[in-house]
C-alpha cells in the first residue's frame, strides 16, 4: 500500500497546493473527516474551516477555506476551494479589526438584504478566528 497520494487545492484564482502527502483532513458540511491513500471515492462539500495537511511525519500545512467540494479517489485527493489562505498569512490584529468592523456593518445595515449579507461576512470571519 502506498504512503502517500496526490492533492491539490485549487481556489477560483490559481492552483495553490499540489503535492504528494500522507494525510489531509477535510472540513466537510457533516463534519470533519481524513483522507488517507487508498481511501474509498468521496465527493463532499466543505464547510468554512482548516484544511490539515500531513505533507510528511515531520512536515504540516494548514489553509483556510470557505465552502467549496472535496473530491477523493484512492490515488488522490482534489479541493475545489470558493476561498483559500493559508494560516501563515492569516493575520490576527487584522482579523480582529475586520470582525470588528462587520459588527459594525450588522449594527448599521439599512434593510434585511445587507444586515443578511454583513451577518455572513461577520460569521466566516468568525470561523476564521475559531480556526486558529
Amino acid at each position: 500500500m502506498p504512503d502517500t497520494f496526490h492533492f491539490e487545492l485549487v481556489s477560483p484564482e490559481k492552483l495553490l497546493f499540489s503535492a504528494d502527502v500522507e494525510m489531509v483532513v477535510v472540513p466537510g458540511s457533516e463534519g470533519n473527516f481524513a483522507i488517507m491513500p487508498q481511501h474509498a471515492p468521496t465527493l463532499s462539500t466543505m464547510r468554512p474551516g482548516m484544511l490539515d495537511i500531513q505533507i510528511s511525519a515531520s512536515e504540516n500545512k494548514r489553509i483556510f477555506v470557505r465552502g467549496g467540494f472535496a473530491d477523493a479517489s484512492p490515488a488522490s485527493l482534489t479541493v475545489l476551494a470558493e476561498f483559500a489562505l493559508p494560516e501563515d498569512e492569516l493575520d490576527r490584529d487584522i482579523l480582529k479589526q475586520q470582525i470588528k468592523n462587520a459588527k459594525e456593518d450588522v449594527a448599521d445595515a439599512k434593510d434585511d438584504q445587507t444586515r443578511n449579507r454583513a451577518q455572513e461576512h461577520l460569521d466566516h470571519l468568525r470561523v476564521i478566528e475559531e480556526a486558529l
